[in-house]
């Protein structure tokens, strides 16, 4: 039987698709044949760029999917935590933070088979390339058909493999779901092409060049290898065709090559008015791609936005309290000075009654004090500090104006440098200034016009008009503006904020204008430099974070911009940043600490010991504690004890692992893999605080989901392909629970 489906074939509509890859963007019109496309250096590349078309980023909403944190919006009927929460999704209805990726990610996989088929037939010299230039085009598109199929496994298990171009002759009859195992050794294969690319400077290298930003390199290879492996050996993927010591080996490979390679986690500790560590200077800082000071990064992502769509409702514009983290994430921090877990378990199945470890020096009545300190960099509780600084600007902003050269009775000579010489010649001379070119925002703060001039005659009447992009009579300054004689430069400064209460005032926006009228008359010789408008906001200290009943941000249940849980995210925020500044962070796709840990669970399940030393190449060995403790170092966390069981260890390595890549997007494949979505994901706790005299009484809150359930350890595959397959093979290739 010998059918057209929808399922992997796509007849390409549009080449090329939007790609942070912006030396691979390149106009293309849609209808060249391929032939033509890999005939041209242009073509090639432009393909390649739509093979980039499908990366998934992570998403601090995936963590609302997870016991990570509880979502304010869901108090939004149909909204998808509202949904996730009660188990509201069919397979012909399912939606995840990544919609439903299957097609999607097909697609550009065929668009990878079509580039790796058709590349092989064409030469450097036709394109006018250097071979390895081309080679690395090859090594490209390896490495995004390995990370596209990465991502379809995590999400599905088993998939269909293809890896090469289906004609439209294809007979799906014979299509089967491939085993995980084999889609893994397809992706190891991928990274192995990839890495037998030259490691020159055009070539597959292990960094990028500037303008590159984006690009696939030798570093993420390493990456993807390290992460398939571990999820191959994980229990909800596992066939046993990989090992824990098949995972320790290419983990472990994939670590000692990042590393010679100068990859290091970022150490550089920031000025007290920055942020509070390292670890929280680290995420709201942009990553560089040419690794310049971040070496940490492998491979970067998107920048958030914390505090509009996840933040406190005592900042101005903030929309939403969103991802809302839970006490059982706040629980799995540690006592710094012990280096114990504070709360052990929970004695009742609603989580409301811990088990407090009295060893770890953990205090009831002071719950946040003396804790890990990727806590306070991580979530905002009750009394948290949110301001750093000591005052000072908010907002400096500088826009500059140059004059025009026409104007009524007016010359003016552009001197340079931002430099112009005026000479009135008669009456009511004015000269209109050059446009704003963006807007500026003067909502808040003050609106301040500044110059330096020199003047022949003492000017008491001149006056600056509002054009919108025209003069409006009646809307000007005051007849006051007064301009000194001076022979030297002087400085000029009107404050424009008043004008901004009065029910005219509409400007600021790009394509104004200020009309500068010199005095009344003739005569009038005016020197202007430096002309611009400055915004200024001087930093309001806010209050801390006061999430107790009835506090500034106090806990509720049934508004989306109070947090539901009390507590709010901090991670990726930049407490500079609100509605004038987002200065918030970024969060990584690939970052080398997830490398450490990826090898320290294979490790110690490979072992049976987590202080037994694996040799993990380039001249290195390794324990699971070992990679553990270089991450716990560096934050400042005693080092995990020697002797720990296989059990004791694990229980401390899933802490550390939860810890360290929080709404990072790991928990929600973490504990599938691991197979404990019962355990974790059936209730989650928050904590209910009010006010005692001078102190807090404290009473944990539980919520109950429904979206624990076996089902959803994979994504549904779309019905309608499900129905199409099941047509063509006979066999239901729906995911259980789904059906």
């Amino acid at each position: 039987m010998k059918k057209n489906i929808f399922l992997i074939v796509v007849l390409i509509t549009t080449i090329l698709t939007p790609s942070c890859n912006d030396i691979l963007e390149l106009e293309y019109d849609g209808r060249s044949s391929l032939d033509e496309l890999f005939a041209t250096r242009n073509g090639v590349r432009g393909y390649l760029n739509s093979c980039y078309g499908h990366r998934i980023y992570p998403n601090i909403n995936r963590s609302a999917l997870t016991d990570e944190s509880h979502s304010s919006e869901r108090v939004f009927q149909g909204s998808l935590t509202s949904l996730w929460y009660v188990d509201a999704f069919s397979s012909t209805s399912y939606s995840n933070v990544d919609g439903q990726p299957w097609t999607g990610l097909y697609q550009t996989i065929r668009k990878c088979n079509i580039f790796l088929q058709r590349i092989e037939s064409v030469s450097a010299d036709a394109l006018g390339s250097l071979e390895d230039e081309v080679t690395s085009w090859k090594a490209q598109a390896h490495t995004l058909r390995a990370l596209y199929y990465l991502d379809l496994i995590k999400r599905y298990g088993n998939v269909p493999l293809i890896i090469e171009p289906y004609e439209t002759t294809h007979d799906y009859g014979g299509d089967v779901r491939t085993p995980v195992s084999t889609i893994v050794k397809q992706i190891l294969d991928d990274c192995d092409a990839a890495m037998s690319a030259p490691e020159m400077t055009l070539g597959f290298s292990w960094t990028v060049r500037t303008g590159e930003n984006y690009i696939m390199n030798r570093a993420v290879v390493q990456a993807i290898r390290s992460q398939a492996i571990l999820y191959a050996a994980s229990p909800l993927y596992t066939d046993g065709a990989y090992s824990w010591s098949d995972a320790a080996g290419i983990t472990g490979n994939a670590l000692s090559n990042l590393l010679t390679h100068d990859y290091k986690l970022w150490d550089e500790a920031p000025t007290a008015d920055i942020a509070q560590n390292a670890y929280d200077f680290y995420f709201i800082t942009p990553h560089d791609e040419q690794r310049a000071r971040d070496k940490e990064t492998i491979y970067g992502g998107n920048r958030v936005n914390i505090w509009a769509n996840h933040g406190m409702p005592s900042t101005a514009g903030q929309t939403s309290a969103g991802a809302c983290p839970t006490q059982e994430l706040v629980d799995c921090y540690e006592m710094q000075a012990t280096g114990l877990i504070p709360i052990t378990g929970y004695s009742d199945a609603g989580h409301l009654q811990p088990i407090i470890n009295t060893a770890s020096g953990y205090d009831p009545e002071n719950p946040y004090e003396g804790r890990d300190p990727r806590f306070y960099a991580t979530i905002y509780f009750n009394e948290a500090v949110r301001d750093l600084g000591t005052g000072g600007l908010a907002r400096d902003d500088h826009y500059p104006l140059g004059l025009t050269l026409s104007g009524n009775n007016i010359s003016v000579t552009d001197v340079g440098d931002g430099e112009f010489h005026i000479e009135t010649s008669g009456g009511d001379p004015f000269v209109p200034t050059t446009t704003l070119g963006t807007n500026i925002e003067t909502g808040t703060g003050s609106v301040l016009l500044k110059f330096k001039y020199k003047s022949n005659n003492d000017i008491r009447n001149a006056q600056f008009f509002f054009m919108s992009p025209g003069a409006a009579g009646g809307q000007s300054t005051p007849e006051n503006v007064v301009l000194n004689k001076t022979d030297e430069w002087k400085e000029f400064e009107l404050d424009l904020t008043p004008y901004r209460e009065n029910s005219w005032w509409r400007w600021g926006e790009a394509g104004h204008a200020l009309r500068f009228d010199v005095g009344s008359g003739a005569g009038n010789i005016v020197d202007i430099k430096d002309m611009e408008i400055n915004m200024r906001a001087e930093m309001i200290p806010s209050d801390p974070c006061y999430t107790y009943v009835g506090g500034s941000d106090g806990i509720g249940v049934t508004d989306r911009r109070n947090t539901h849980t009390g507590y709010y995210l901090r991670k990726y925020n930049n407490w500079k940043s609100g509605r004038d500044n987002n200065a918030d962070g970024e969060l990584r796709m690939f970052r080398l600490a997830e490398m450490y840990l990826n090898f320290a669970e294979a490790a110690y399940q490979s072992t049976g010991s987590p202080d037994a030393a694996v040799n993990i190449g380039n001249g290195m060995s390794m324990s699971a504690r070992d990679a553990v403790n270089a991450i716990r170092r560096r934050v400042g966390m005693p080092d995990l004890p020697a002797g720990l069981s296989k059990d004791e260890f694990e229980i401390r390595y899933r802490n550390e692992r939860r810890v360290e890549l929080a709404y990072e997007g790991h928990r929600y494949f973490d504990v599938r893999r691991w197979r404990i979505m019962e355990n974790s994901e059936r209730y989650v706790t928050g904590m209910r605080i009010t006010q005692d005299g001078d102190g807090y009484n404290y009473e944990r809150i539980s919520f109950e989901r429904e979206s624990y359930k076996e089902k959803l350890y994979l994504y549904p595959i779309p019905q309608g392909e499900i129905n199409k397959m099941q047509s063509h093979t006979g066999t239901d290739w729906q995911n259980p629970g789904w059906n």
